[in-house]
């Protein structure tokens, strides 16, 4: 086969959706030489990468190349909202277009699309999005409901809520492939000069995510104030990750709590950080509201941290029995979750040897055997239209 992939998101600053594609690709790379494949550094109109070419996925090995190239973001826009007649010549005649970052072009002729769905939160919760972000992904999904051959969901939730929404689209066209840590224990031991400077090793509470509502860092910081207030910790809490979206308000929340000092804000964090801090912290602390999957607490576990996380959407697949759940939109269900793992030391160390047992189930050498398989089956099938669509059962 020939493989058109997305790997936009793939850069410098990735989050979530872009460390799935990074991850997949880089795993694909390692185990598949049969196959080729076809990069796409720029890919749809809702994501735009000015360094794509310098920064994405990119490697020397013979069965890949580089799709299109060098092109202005009018350029971008242009070429995939309104795409030429020879589209597929100039995405190198792919047999599979994977699509990572919510766009689902229109225009394949021959070509399969497969779409990785992450999420339907800007459906389930639109609140935590802007109005932008909404159209974007909202279009994308609906238009992958239409002309997608077949769906990648990340979970099992994803699965049901894309179907809930959308029960046009053939139930048997949508795959589940749960991504996996970027960690691994026998991972070499962090260096000290990867941690952030006041951070000892194993006295902090850690959180990490994008800055954005869902990710409910606001309860994070008044579950830890009431500890503090209580005496019950005097250990640091971290929150890692970068700017977001309608959630600029957390350095005032920070004073207003009285937790000046106490907490720090380490923005944006490379890889080499983030597995000192997922290795070294007390505990890992993950309320969020909704997720398509929910990598930071698994990385955390895959990494020997105990994990505090909701009971909520996928995440509930992703720890199993191997953490604290908690009601997210209970304060005081979560300080006294901390409050246990401050107060006891055999709990604790049992969720760290249950958590590495869990992250253990998940590889991404299994995920990328099995997105091959969706790729070989959606090539030997019909395409999807939105006809076809309509009259699945």
């Amino acid at each position: 086969m020939r493989i058109g992939f997305d790997v936009s998101q793939t850069g410098s600053g990735k989050a979530g959706c872009g460390y799935f594609a990074d991850s997949l690709i880089r795993t694909l790379a390692r185990i598949d030489d049969e196959n080729e494949y076809v990069l796409y550094p720029a890919f749809g109109n809702g994501f735009w990468d000015p360094e794509h070419d310098r920064t994405t996925f990119a490697t020397r090995q013979s069965n890949f190349r580089r799709g299109p190239e060098g092109m202005t973001h009018g350029e971008c826009m242009a070429f995939w909202t309104r795409p030429p007649e020879d589209l597929e010549r100039r995405l190198g005649d792919p047999d599979v277009v994977h699509a990572n970052n919510y766009f689902a072009p229109r225009g394949l002729r021959h070509a399969r699309l497969v779409y990785t769905l992450y999420d339907l939160i800007p459906l389930d919760r639109p609140e935590f999005l802007t109005e932008a972000n909404r159209l974007v992904c909202f279009d994308g999904l609906f238009e992958a409901s239409l002309w997608a051959d077949a769906l990648i969901a990340i979970s099992r939730h994803t699965r049901e809520r894309f179907l809930r929404f959308f029960p046009h689209y053939p139930p048997d066209r949508v795959h589940v492939v749960y991504p996996a840590s970027r960690f691994r224990p026998e991972d070499p031991e962090p260096r000290p000069e990867d941690a952030p400077d006041g951070l000892r090793p194993g006295e902090f509470w850690l959180s990490v995510g994008t800055r954005e509502p869902r990710k409910n860092l606001r309860r994070v910081l008044r579950a830890y104030a009431s500890l503090v207030s209580r005496g019950e910790t005097d250990r640091p809490l971290a929150l890692a990750g970068g700017s977001g979206w309608l959630e600029e308000g957390l350095p005032p929340l920070v004073a207003e709590l009285g937790l000046g000092g106490r907490v720090r804000l380490l923005g944006y964090v490379p890889d080499e950080t983030l597995r000192w801090l997922y290795r070294n912290c007390f505990a890992f602390v993950y309320p969020s509201l909704a997720e398509g999957f929910g990598l930071p607490p698994l990385e955390a576990m895959s990494l020997g941290a105990a994990v505090v996380t909701s009971n909520t959407t996928s995440l509930p697949e992703v720890v199993g029995d191997a953490a604290i759940t908690v009601d997210p939109e209970d304060d005081e269900a979560l300080a006294e979750a901390m409050r246990r793992l401050s107060g006891d030391a055999a709990l604790r160390d049992g969720l760290r040897q249950r958590g590495l047992e869990q992250a253990s189930r998940f590889s991404w050498e299994g995920a990328a055997r099995d997105v091959l398989r969706v790729y070989e089956d959606v090539r030997g099938r019909p395409a999807v239209t939105p006809a076809a669509a309509s009259a699945a059962p």
